[in-house]
């Protein structure tokens, strides 16, 4: 799985991958600082069924941090995109295609208003964050409509001539940007539109249903950054009382020195808590102990950061995943090697049972035989709709 962050110039992508990654991409507060795409591994977390079992995980492909299972997800820092990216103004065409593998979007937004449409510095407050958001949803759904409309002519009359699937030959088409088949057969139905005769399509047709199958394949939640700088926390407000997106407020640069100072072990904090703790306040000057106290603040008035719950947000109500634990022995919910709830894996609410065996090994798939809830220690039918937490014996013939 991979979440783009997006955005324009100087909002603070860049912070937020440090603070969710810990990594050092290059920050500045100029337009363009970075040009190529910086990736970087996150954590989305939740509660590790060990602490409701009372027994002692040894994760593999994950961690498990004092009871919360933390596992890993891919992020991807894009450029800064400006007004026209979609023309390819600003490298925006090369920075918009870094985007194409992209599960969902994070839209990173200076809502403290300090920066133009171009990124360039500004007094706080003489920029409305709103048109940060609307300029970027217009560049993303521009972008991924001339990719729809290419040939549209030559496209449609092959499709009613040949009369073959316009959701096939349009999954084939856009194959290389994560959209799948489902995505767009709940995008046709969800803008009405007659898929067997794709030539009787308007340009706003064609327009309704990108715009559908952009909000389905490739989701964005608003980040709205800064949110302690003076003007933010009004803009704040009216963002999250105007759009019809999820509005997360978050101080992407706060939480990474948290998170430094937490490896140092000068204070502590876990990623998301609503408080932290100073161990040595001896080693902090008064500046950076007056800076602490603003994030107190902010924290008592915000619940979080928003770094982490951001990430949280995108994977477990964006793209409705779950957690999943797979075991080989319900009675311990360890593997082979006795290793106690070792795998988690984050899969759309509800699969079915059965496909959920063949994302772990084909042959379970193929050979499948039943699963058993290790909870309940019920047997369970190829049918079953996968739930959050559950943790799955799979039986297999092979």
């Amino acid at each position: 799985m991979l979440i783009g962050l997006v955005g324009k110039p100087s909002s603070g992508k860049s912070s937020f991958l440090n603070a969710a990654c810990m990594t050092t991409a290059k920050v500045g507060n100029y337009p363009f600082t970075t040009i190529e795409p910086n990736p970087g591994t996150a954590y989305v977390t939740a509660e590790c069924p060990c602490k409701q079992l009372n027994v002692q995980c040894n994760p593999k492909n994950s961690l498990c941090v004092n009871g919360t299972r933390l596992i890993p997800i891919n992020l991807l820092d894009v450029a800064g995109l400006v007004p026209g990216a979609w023309e390819g103004k600003g490298l925006g065409n090369k920075f918009l295609d870094d985007l194409r593998r992209a599960d969902a979007l994070i839209n990173v937004v200076d809502a403290a208003g300090a920066t133009d449409a171009e990124g360039q510095n500004v007094p706080p407050g003489t920029w409305d964050p709103l048109k940060d958001v609307e300029f970027l949803d217009h560049e993303i759904i521009m972008w991924l409509m001339q990719i729809i409309r290419r040939d549209w002519r030559k496209f449609t009359r092959r499709i009613e001539t040949e009369k073959i699937s316009f959701i096939e030959t349009m999954a084939d088409r856009l194959s290389g940007l994560s959209i799948t088949r489902t995505h767009i057969i709940s995008a046709v139905k969800k803008s009405n539109l007659n898929a067997e005769k794709p030539s009787s399509w308007s340009e706003k047709d064609i327009e309704r249903f990108t715009k559908e199958l952009q909000a389905i394949a490739k989701p964005m939640l608003i980040v709205a950054n800064k949110m302690d700088l003076g003007p933010a926390k009004e803009n704040i407000a009216r963002m999250q009382k105007t759009l019809e997106k999820i509005v997360v407020p978050a101080c992407a640069l706060g939480e990474y020195w948290l998170r430094r100072y937490a490896e140092k072990g000068i204070i502590v904090y876990q990623p998301g808590d609503n408080k932290f703790e100073v161990l040595k306040p001896e080693v902090f000057s008064e500046k950076e102990l007056k800076v602490l106290d603003n994030l107190k603040q902010l924290l008592s008035e915000y619940g979080s950061l928003g770094v982490q719950k951001a990430i949280n947000v995108t994977v477990f109500e964006l793209l409705d995943l779950i957690p999943v634990y797979p075991v080989h022995d319900v009675q311990s919910y360890s593997d082979k090697d006795g290793r106690v709830l070792p795998d988690v894996y984050l899969v759309k609410r509800g699969m079915p049972l059965r496909k959920f065996a063949g994302k772990i090994h084909t042959d379970f798939e193929k050979y499948f035989i039943h699963g058993i809830n290790a909870r309940t220690k019920k047997r369970l039918g190829e049918s079953y709709e996968l739930q959050y937490g559950d943790i799955i014996k799979i039986v297999s013939a092979k």
